[in-house]
């Protein structure tokens, strides 16, 4: 629910700011949503004795660097429409536009074995030349025997488990038989 609501708001930003105005507005909340993980912070920001205006000043001062209008008039709205627990998911769907605008992705690789940087640069030229966008992969060491590629914006997933191929082997064989 709260990625419609906020994908309705930035629908509004995108009308009335170009696209480098639109990347320093996600900048700055997608830093402003990294505030959200700290349980003080949304311990004040969610409690309903401190005042709309107490949690907007303290908001706008958060931003107030960045000297945007169009981020500090989007706080005072949500602020105003008791909308403030949707910055993270505001922030979240920011970040996808802005990666379907520059069509500049990033994705993970799982494996359970390390990856050399080279690998990763080929896997990264790879996909980004197969879906026609800039495509940047990290690796992340885990206990899933295989390889497994996501890249979230694209929706893509690619699975290669050692499991799932050993049991393919045994059914060829057995049908072979």
């Amino acid at each position: 629910m709260e990625e419609l609501i906020a994908k309705r708001y930035i629908k509004a930003i995108k009308s009335s700011v170009d696209s480098k105005s639109m990347q320093g507005i996600t900048d700055i909340f997608s830093s402003l949503a990294e505030s959200f993980s700290d349980a003080k912070f949304v311990n004040i920001i969610s409690n309903p004795n401190v005042s709309s205006d107490d949690k907007a000043s303290i908001l706008l001062d958060s931003v107030k660097p960045a000297k945007s209008k169009q981020v500090d008039n989007l706080i005072k709205l949500l602020v105003e429409n008791k909308r403030i627990s949707i910055i993270p998911a505001l922030a979240s769907e920011l970040r996808k536009d802005m990666a379907n605008t520059t069509k500049s992705y990033s994705g993970v690789i799982y494996s359970n074995s390390n990856i050399e940087t080279k690998t990763l640069n080929q896997l990264s030229s790879g996909l980004g030349k197969k879906f026609d966008s800039k495509i940047t992969l990290k690796a992340v060491k885990n206990d899933f025997n295989g390889i497994k590629v996501e890249v979230e914006g694209l929706g893509i997933e690619i699975n290669f488990s050692k499991d799932r191929i050993d049991s393919q082997i045994i059914e060829h064989i057995i049908k072979a038989i």
